[in-house]
């Protein structure tokens, strides 16, 4: 009896063929977005730019995610705000908000019934309501003081029904409220740069080289009279691969390296005991403020292809260093 034949194995489907269509399809939606802003998003953005107190998103299920997602870029981006779960709202939670306040508040049906509950609250309290639905003719956009159409053709879902292209759409209109409204206040990157302080964005911009540098008696420097040979022991106790030559009101005159010392060994007519550093030193040392940026540090060392700079104040005296080794521990590189 012969033995069964192996069952085929089964087809895989072109999994990146619908990746690209579902790409596609929200791409479309949100060309057709842009093409229909109009007085409706700059009042929502006037009012968000005019708002003492805090702007209060909320929305149920998907909808929410997206609001807590444009609560924090608002909040990151110099607009305070937080995200206000509507069904908590009805049993407290709407004591946070006030009459200083803006609710943005997303539904794509706009027939929330936990937001549709908090709506009269909101209204007897003087609280502007910015409505984010698909239906203009919605509950929620006939109650709100200014109304966004985020209405798409379909759902990327094959059955039309799993919110993708619609949560899409609402997320990137929240995304340009906030950078609409970032600009109008002219946030600048150190603004955003305090609200991050630690990222990397935030290392570059807040950190400065008083924050970095070796101070006080870590820092090596010699008298001009000093001899190459006590020079070379300075430098190898400061490990920053260099010694600031100082004169008698501790005012920078130069600087001794690793670089200076190889040549002065390759040199027979010097005397490394006997000689002054001032001999073989650098008479054009790179220099940088205390109170200057990190970063700036970092564009000087690779500008001047150093791996150290000396810190001097105003009158040239010196009150710190550092090298590319202190920035990167500081994670400023």
């Amino acid at each position: 009896m012969s033995a069964p034949a192996a069952a085929a194995a089964p087809e895989m489907p072109d999994f990146a063929r619908t990746g690209r269509r579902v790409i596609g399809e929200e791409a479309t939606a949100l060309a057709a977005l842009a093409s229909r802003l109009d007085g409706a998003f700059s009042a929502a953005c006037a009012r968000v730019l005019a708002c003492h107190g805090r702007i209060v998103c909320t929305g149920m299920g998907k909808s929410g995610h997206i609001a807590r997602k444009i609560a924090a870029t608002l909040a990151s981006t110099g607009t305070p705000a937080f995200f206000m779960h509507p069904g908590e709202a009805s049993h407290g939670d709407l004591g946070m908000v006030t009459e200083r306040d803006v609710v943005l508040a997303l539904s794509y049906s706009g027939e929330s019934d936990e937001i549709l509950m908090i709506a009269p609250a909101l209204k007897r309290m003087g609280v502007p309501l910015i409505a984010m639905t698909g239906r203009p003719g919605s509950s929620m956009a006939q109650l709100a003081d200014v109304h966004l159409d985020v209405s798409v053709p379909s759902e990327a879902c094959p059955h039309n029904l799993a919110p993708t292209t619609s949560t899409t759409a609402s997320l990137a209109l929240g995304d340009a409220l906030a950078v609409a409204v970032l600009e109008a206040r002219g946030f600048t990157p150190e603004d955003f740069a305090r609200s991050h302080p630690a990222g990397a964005l935030g290392r570059r911009l807040l950190l400065t080289i008083r924050d970095v540098m070796h101070a006080g008696d870590d820092v090596p420097r010699v008298a001009a009279e000093a001899s190459i040979a006590q020079a070379l022991v300075v430098m190898s106790r400061g490990r920053l691969g260099m010694t600031a030559v100082v004169d008698a009101e501790d005012r920078l005159v130069g600087v001794f390296t690793d670089g200076d010392l190889r040549r002065a060994l390759d040199n027979p007519t010097l005397d490394v005991r006997g000689d002054a550093v001032a001999k073989v030193m650098g008479r054009s040392p790179k220099t940088i403020a205390p109170d200057a940026l990190a970063s700036a540090a970092v564009h000087a060392m690779e500008e001047h292809k150093v791996n150290a700079l000396v810190v001097v104040d105003a009158e040239r005296r010196v009150v710190g260093a550092l090298n590319f080794i202190d920035l990167l521990n500081a994670r400023v590189v």
